[in-house]
């Protein structure tokens, strides 16, 4: 059993070497360019809604290389360099940029239909009261979705349930659900974290006796925490806290992708495509 240390000295691959320069690049762009506000390089290249009016098709594959903060950079490109040493040394600099980008696009398309399916009944209520606004369903609308925790939000309910017929406050209530709407499905996956997943996936499945060191000190084999980890992303996924801002749908969905390619692409040998 061969034992496996981020820490061992090793000259990096190309495409790997290219991946985590781009990545650190493009988070500086968002540092200076973004923050200056002179361009919003998450509503450009961030992975919207399908029907949010930010969404574009070129962000399946962009959202990868976007980040929110140094340790969400940091954590992503340090798992990319543990596993993805390896692999692409294995593989070579083509199979493993077509693996990676294969398994980031199918993270995304595996996220949209999570938000899909996660912001229907918003959608639905949405459109409906925007073509037929009434009391009873402005009402529980605000209660469902917890509009009536912002006291202006209250008060112009308020004003608009003490009477409906109201044009103004009638108009001013259906821009406010639409705003509301228009915010959710606008809130942008970013990040390489898909990606990553099933690289660590594809570690896992061809090399699941090997030692990681867990916080450089307790070893443990990698399938043991590729498991642990697989395991709390599902857990995560399917508690939807709505203060979990993680898109662990995203990570399950890399990480199925990844394991679908070495399984179909290596049927003979697990080592060798």
């Amino acid at each position: 059993m061969t034992q496996f240390s981020p820490l061992n000295p090793r000259s990096l691959p190309t495409v790997l070497k290219n991946l985590l320069i781009i990545n650190v690049l493009v988070f500086l762009a968002q540092s200076t360019i973004g923050e200056n506000g002179l361009v919003n390089m998450n509503d450009l290249f961030g992975l919207h809604h399908v029907r949010s009016p930010l969404f574009q098709p070129w962000q399946i594959i962009t959202h990868l290389f976007l980040h929110g903060s140094f340790w969400h950079l940091f954590y992503n490109m340090f798992a990319l360099y543990m596993f993805g040493v390896i692999l692409e040394s294995m593989w070579g600099p083509k199979r493993f940029l077509t693996f990676y980008l294969l398994c980031g696009i199918g993270a995304a398309l595996i996220q949209l239909v999570w938000l899909w399916f996660e912001s229907h009944d918003l959608l639905s209520q949405f459109y409906a009261l925007k073509l037929h606004p009434s009391p009873e369903g402005m009402r529980s609308f605000f209660d469902q979705f917890g509009l009536t925790r912002s006291p202006q939000a209250k008060a112009l309910l308020q004003d608009y349930l003490s009477d409906p017929s109201d044009s103004k406050s009638s108009q001013q209530i259906v821009e406010l659900i639409s705003y509301y709407t228009n915010e959710v499905i606008s809130e942008p996956t970013i990040g390489a974290s898909g990606a990553v997943f099933g690289v660590l996936a594809a570690f896992v499945y061809l090399f699941p006796n090997q030692l990681l060191y867990f916080y450089f000190l307790i070893p443990i084999k990698v399938k043991w925490f590729g498991l642990l980890y697989f395991a709390v992303e599902i857990f995560s996924a399917f508690q939807n806290s709505p203060t979990d801002k993680i898109a662990h749908w995203a990570h399950l969905g890399g990480g199925l992708v990844g394991f679908l390619l070495v399984l179909t692409w290596n049927k003979n040998n697990r080592r060798i495509f």
